[in-house]
């Protein structure tokens, strides 16, 4: 079971150096934090200045930009970030704003070009951001000119396909600030894989409180009961350095709370097929379906070829690595695909955010390959990877098709966010299944109050 002293183990013999092992504790104390972190303009407004310039944040995958003047933009409070593919296929990016007037010189969230081109008054710039043309340039004065203004550069770097963008250009080097063990990312092959959905959904909340909900499985058994046949609620949770975190959510399995832990259900069944198999002909106990359906990934990924199956324990075929990229992202990590939640805050109003979650999958031509049905990619979805989706926008009030749990959360989030306005609630009391939130919420004060 799982207490405060004894938090839960997945795998107890996994070697220590293990990516499945258990981590030590972190003392994050048990403070009661002021719940005016989730709606306060003053709390706001010291992210903005603090936190968000000064961090790694997910920009894009390069998946989505693979050839020589591709290019992704991401936008974040006030600013916008193009991320463009160079010639010698390094990346470069800059702020998506044109020197002369300001105007933006990327209309569109991504495309391919052999330069940029400002459509206010056509003044040309070099992919690499040298200032190729000023129209009608014999009419400026000299002066205001004779820097060449070019696009002003924003720090990039990548790691396993993922692309991170520091708008300040003062935060340690990439690699050292992922707070994550060497190989954690990159055995998944991100960069292997397509965007195949890509949703934008406004939520009302703040983007704390959208955080806070996707990263624990306390409330799975009372918020997504459908999720009990086929999931273990009691999760493997781990933090890392730099507010980073991660929990293992044991798939193909009953929850603890559920009494027949014998049946070999529909949701179990349902499992098996998302991994090649033939339900109808499995003779055990529904104990016996998550080491079967691992059994039968590894033998599928021998068939088709996929050698990084090799890099990975029994644990990562079957289960969830939903992990924790401080300060705002989460991506459940699959062999098979990924799904990428971004929480981003509205630029003006701390009650408001955007929930950007992209599904990638590494398309196999194979009919018993596909991303796992828990993501909630509609039927008609193209999984080929030949064509990058356009984002799916929608405002807050109106519905996604995002599936049941995540309609699930929607109200929930939006609930939560009313409640933590009111004079009954004094702040989060967290136990050891939200000790990620505790985590990343004291990470970010070291940054608030200038610990960082």
């Amino acid at each position: 079971m799982f207490d405060y002293k004894q938090p839960y183990v997945l795998n107890p013999s996994a070697p220590a150096d293990s990516l499945e092992a258990k981590r030590p504790a972190f003392d994050n104390g048990t403070t009661v934090l002021d719940p005016s972190r989730y709606y306060s303009r003053e709390f706001m407004e010291k992210e903005w200045r603090h936190l968000w310039p000064r961090v790694w944040l997910l920009a894009g995958v390069t998946s989505d930009v693979p050839e020589e003047g591709d290019y992704t933009v991401f936008d974040i409070g006030a600013e916008s970030v193009i991320t463009v593919r160079q010639a010698n296929g390094s990346l470069k990016s800059f702020f998506n704003v044109c020197p002369h007037r300001g105007n933006p010189i990327a209309l569109n969230e991504r495309g391919s070009v052999s330069k940029f081109t400002c459509a206010f008054h056509a003044w040309s710039f070099c992919l690499d951001g040298k200032l190729e043309c000023i129209t009608d340039e014999q009419t400026f004065h000299p002066d205001l000119v004779r820097h060449r203004p070019g696009l002003s550069e924003v720090r990039t770097d990548t790691i396993g396909g993922l692309i991170f963008v520091n708008l300040d250009g003062k935060a340690p080097p990439l690699a050292d600030w992922i707070g994550l063990p060497k190989g954690y990312i990159e055995n998944y092959e991100i960069d292997k894989m397509h965007v195949v959905r890509h949703v934008r959904t406004e939520w009302r909340a703040n983007w704390k409180t959208g955080l806070d909900a996707f990263i624990e499985t306390y409330h799975l058994a009372f918020i997504h009961p459908q999720t009990q046949t086929v999931m273990e609620d009691f999760s493997q949770y781990d933090l890392y350095p730099n507010g980073f975190q991660r929990m293992i959510v044991p798939l193909c399995v009953k929850s603890h709370r559920v009494a027949d832990q014998t049946t070999v259900d529909a949701g179990l069944q349902f499992m098996m097929q998302d991994a090649g198999m033939k339900p109808d002909e499995f003779n055990g106990t529904a104990s016996e379906v998550r080491p079967a359906v691992q059994r039968s990934k590894r033998e599928r990924a021998k068939r088709l070829g996929l050698k990084h199956y090799e890099k990975f324990t029994d644990g990562q075929l079957t289960d969830s690595w939903a992990t924790g990229f401080f300060p705002n992202t989460q991506i459940g990590m699959h062999p098979e695909g990924v799904f990428i939640m971004r929480f981003i805050p509205h630029p003006t109003n701390p009650e408001l955010y955007f929930y950007d979650n992209m599904t990638l999958f590494r398309n196999v031509d194979d009919p018993t390959y596909f991303v796992p049905a828990w993501m909630g990619l509609p039927k008609d979805t193209d999984v080929s990877g030949r064509t990058r989706p356009n984002i799916e926008r929608f405002a807050a009030g109106v519905r996604a098709d995002l599936g049941e749990v995540l309609d699930q959360d929607v109200d929930l989030v939006e609930a939560v966010q009313r409640g933590v306005r009111s004079r009954g609630f004094r702040g989060p009391l967290w136990s050891e299944q939200e000790m990620r939130l505790r985590h990343v919420h004291s990470e970010i004060d070291r940054y608030i109050n200038g610990e960082k």
